[in-house]
C-alpha cells in the first residue's frame, strides 16, 4: 500500500494485520481520486472509519488543505498516527479517536468538511446512522461531497430523505463507491 500520487507520491504505507479493516487496493484508489482530482485542492477531507488513513493521506498529498481521520480501533488508530508522522503531514492532519457518530458530534461547531469519505465495516447498516448525522450537522454544507464505501448489495436510495443526491454509482468486483451531494 503506498501514496500513488502528489506531492508524498510512492511513499509506503503501513497497514494493519488481520481482518479488522479492509485496505483499498491501489487501482480501486487511482479509480476513486480520479474521479474526485477536481474537487480536491485546498478542500477540507473528512475520512470516517480510516484503518490505516490511506484515503485521507492521499487526499492531502494531491493537495487538500486538511483531512481529519475517524478510527476508534486502537490498533489502526496508532497505524494512521504513524503513517501521519511517515508523511511529513502532521500540519495538515487531525487524528480523532472516536467512534463516527460521536466523532460528528464532537466536530460540531468546530469543523466544516468539502469531501467526506467513508468506509464503514460492510454489510452492518452503519453508513445509516452516519449519514442521518452528518445531514443534521454543520459540519457539511450544502454541496459537500459524500462518498460512502460499500458492498455490492448495499442500497442507499434512501438517503434522499435525509436531504442527499446520489450522483453516481461506481461498482468494482467486490464493492463499489457511492457519491452523494449533500442539497438540503
Amino acid at each position: 500500500m503506498r501514496i500513488i500520487a502528489g506531492k508524498a507520491r510512492s511513499l509506503p504505507l503501513k497497514t494493519i494485520s488481520g481482518l479488522d479493516t479492509r485496505p483499498t487496493t491501489d487501482r480501486v484508489k487511482e479509480t476513486l481520486f480520479n474521479m474526485l482530482n477536481p474537487f480536491l485542492p485546498d478542500c477540507h477531507f473528512l475520512d470516517l472509519f480510516a484503518g490505516s488513513g490511506q484515503i485521507g493521506l492521499e487526499a492531502v498529498s494531491r493537495g487538500a488543505q486538511k483531512a481529519v481521520f475517524v478510527e476508534n480501533g486502537k490498533k489502526a488508530a496508532a497505524c494512521i498516527e504513524e503513517n501521519i508522522q511517515f508523511t511529513k503531514f502532521a500540519e495538515n492532519c487531525t487524528l480523532l479517536r472516536k467512534d463516527a457518530v460521536s466523532a460528528i458530534r464532537w466536530m460540531e461547531g468546530r469543523e466544516d468538511f468539502d469531501i467526506v469519505f467513508m468506509d464503514p465495516p460492510y454489510d452492518r447498516g452503519l453508513e445509516t446512522d452516519v449519514l442521518r448525522a452528518l445531514s443534521s450537522s454543520a459540519i457539511i454544507h450544502e454541496g459537500s461531497l459524500v462518498i460512502v464505501e460499500a458492498s455490492l448489495n448495499t442500497d442507499l436510495s434512501y438517503v434522499v430523505d435525509f436531504g442527499y443526491e446520489i450522483t453516481k454509482e461506481k461498482a468494482y468486483k467486490t464493492n463499489q463507491h457511492i457519491f452523494l451531494r449533500f442539497i438540503k
